[in-house]
């Protein structure tokens, strides 16, 4: 992935050497055909890397990314690296907790549904048949 600004013909024919795909119209016109497909291409490509770049504005506002301060190259790759891991780690954890609050809701829900069905029913037929009403059933 790219942005338009760097896919010039030098970069192109660099990413073709090493077999990867830049998004966007190739040079040159292209044809009516083409161009609703490579639209549709260019949508996804746009929406995907929009994520990407979402990501590392998160990285640097919550996470300090901005603001590492390591003097080796390798000290700071590795504290970039925690950083995503971290990151990666959150919104599994938060993913989890989503899950098993929904799943928390339902079995609640299902239980207040059973407990209703079970406890509710028989009393309001006693109720009829008491007050002289004939046998129906409220299910």
């Amino acid at each position: 992935m790219a942005d338009q600004i760097y896919r010039n013909r030098e970069n192109r024919d660099y990413c073709k050497m090493k077999g990867i795909r830049l998004s966007g119209p190739p040079l040159g016109r292209s044809s009516k055909k083409d161009q609703s497909e490579q639209k549709r291409i260019a949508q996804m490509d746009s929406a995907e890397r929009n994520a990407v770049v979402g990501n590392f504005g998160e990285g640097k506002r919550h996470h300090r990314l901005g603001l590492i301060q390591a003097r080796l190259p390798e000290t700071s790759e590795a504290v970039i690296a925690l950083q995503f891991l971290v990151m990666n780690l959150e919104r599994r954890i938060r993913l989890l907790f989503r899950r098993l609050s929904n799943d928390i809701f339902y079995l609640k829900v299902k239980m207040n549904q059973h407990l209703f069905n079970s406890f509710s029913t028989p009393y309001l037929d006693f109720q009829m048949k008491g007050a002289g009403l004939s046998e129906v059933s409220l299910k």
